[in-house]
């Protein structure tokens, strides 16, 4: 991929160009934490998105996306977003260099990746892997936390989409076979060494988006918010769920009404999922991990509400098969990937029940993606 998108920006401007990558993410565990302050497992992977890019002597910026083989021109000194449109990650990026005091020239670039499928977090890697390739560009002294703190106001003003820092954050200080936890009130991460042994990690993407997502993102995130707001008179320092010990479920069962604590107890028992996972792993514990990923996705189903018929399929039927320790769903919820650590002798079985099971039950043909934990965004 990073030859062909080399040879493609040749091709278009007539340049040798500079190289720059980074990739998408998973998400081990720890789902739906991040905007109550809590812990977040993301690892980079293998999987990204390749930018070309240079100086061209001109006013404006000429970008050309290989995916949609489509060229998009903007001046580098007077520009707005374009309601979804793919030129809006680049835009963003350079309005957040400039904000920030830094002066870009005109600029030509290509990019093109091969992350397959949704979960994987490609505008993320498109931002970074822009932030990332125009600081080498014109020698700029831009640390990594500030490129991703870019890339995600970028898409908040941009994108319009309100994502939270764990996407731009495992793209830009991923480490090869090493997961971050992440804090997301600190913004500081701690690597933890993965070694999976015989065992490897498979994402399914069950194919399906259901409309309910950004409404019940938003349902979900008052919830919390409200929860936080009655939990204060028994937890006067709480200023989030994150805050609440695991060991004081109980009251905060007997002080939430019935509608608000489920979805209380899914963040307060997630962020514990999210420490018990990473002392596994640093075990080599695979079956405590394995474990841990069905209790997520039982806690993300039926507490917190934010599976679907498809996700709950594929979760069940993983975890009747043999070889695998565990699987959950991954991400925001009503449609995406799950996340499955199976044993490597038995992928061939899994791919094939699975695959036959989903089809009979769904009439839809799964994807399934291998993925291994890889190193951050870089120049070539």
């Amino acid at each position: 991929m990073k030859d062909k998108i080399a040879l493609s920006f040749e091709n278009i401007f007539g340049n040798k160009p500079i190289m720059a990558f980074a990739p998408g993410r998973i998400n081990l565990i720890g789902e739906h934490t991040d905007y109550q302050e809590g812990l977040v497992f993301p690892a980079a992977v293998e999987q990204g998105i390749w930018v070309a890019l240079q100086e061209n002597n001109l006013p404006t910026c000429r970008i050309f996306s290989e995916d949609y083989n489509e060229e998009f021109v903007f001046d580098i000194h007077s520009f707005s977003p374009k309601k979804g449109h793919w030129a809006n990650y680049t835009m963003g990026m350079v309005s957040q260099f400039q904000q920030a005091g830094y002066r870009l020239e005109g600029f030509d670039l290509v990019f093109g990746g091969n992350i397959p499928a949704s979960g994987l977090s490609s505008s993320a890697a498109l931002s970074v892997a822009i932030g990332t390739g125009l600081t080498e560009l014109f020698k700029l002294q831009v640390s990594k936390k500030s490129i991703v703190l870019y890339a995600q106001k970028s898409e908040h003003l941009f994108a319009g989409v309100k994502c939270g820092i764990m996407d731009p954050y495992a793209s830009a200080f991923g480490k090869e076979d090493h997961a971050l936890i992440l804090d997301c009130r600190t913004n500081k991460h701690e690597e933890v060494a993965v070694n999976f042994g015989s065992h490897s990690l498979i994402l399914v993407n069950s194919k399906v988006k259901h409309n309910l997502a950004d409404s019940a993102y938003n349902k979900r995130r008052e919830s919390c918010e409200e929860s936080v707001s009655i939990l204060q008179s028994y937890f006067p320092a709480a200023t989030t769920l994150r805050d609440i010990p695991i060991g004081e479920i109980e009251k905060v069962k007997q002080t939430l009404p019935a509608t608000l604590f489920p979805k209380a107890k899914h963040v307060i028992t997630e962020i514990e999922r999210v420490n018990l996972a990473s002392k596994a792993l640093h075990k080599g514990n695979l079956t405590v991990f394995g474990n841990l990923l069905k209790e997520s996705h039982r806690s993300l189903s039926k507490d917190f509400e934010v599976s679907c018929l498809e996700l709950d399929f594929l979760a069940d039927k993983s975890w009747s098969l043999p070889g695998v320790l565990g699987s959950r769903m991954m991400g925001g919820g009503f449609g995406g990937c799950t996340i499955n650590l199976i044993s490597n002798s038995h992928r061939e079985n899994f791919q094939n029940e699975i695959q036959a099971s989903y089809i009979e039950k769904f009439g839809i043909e799964a994807d399934f993606i291998p993925v291994s934990l890889s190193e951050g965004a870089r120049i070539l």
